[in-house]
C-alpha cells in the first residue's frame, strides 16, 4: 500500500524540519541545497524519519526539480499522515 503526499520544498533552509501544512501541501525546510538531487535526498531521508520509515519507502515521482513535489510513501496510511502533521488546511 502507498500513498502520494504533495510537498512544498524550502532548500538552504537553516536546519531541516516539517513546517507545517501550507493549504494542501506539507511544507519541509531542508537545509541541503538545490543541487545535484541533494536537496530531494533531503526531503526523502527527512519524511522518512519523521514517519520511522526505511528511506527506501519514500520517493518523489514528481517535480524533481521544482519545489513543489510529490512524493510517494510505502508502508502509511493517510490516517498516520494525519496523526503525525495533523490535517491538512483546505477550505
Amino acid at each position: 500500500m502507498a500513498i502520494t503526499l504533495p510537498v512544498k520544498v524550502v532548500p538552504c533552509a537553516s536546519r531541516s524540519k516539517v513546517a507545517g501544512w501550507l493549504s494542501d501541501e506539507l511544507k519541509l525546510r531542508v537545509s541541503a541545497p538545490p543541487e545535484k538531487g541533494k536537496a530531494n535526498l533531503a526531503v526523502e531521508h527527512l519524511l522518512a524519519t519523521v514517519l520511522n520509515l526505511a528511506s527506501e519507502q519514500v520517493n518523489i515521482i514528481k517535480g524533481r526539480t521544482s519545489t513543489h513535489k510529490l512524493v510517494e510513501i510505502h508502508g502509511i496510511t493517510h490516517l498516520t499522515i494525519e496523526n503525525t502533521f495533523g490535517k491538512p488546511n483546505v477550505a
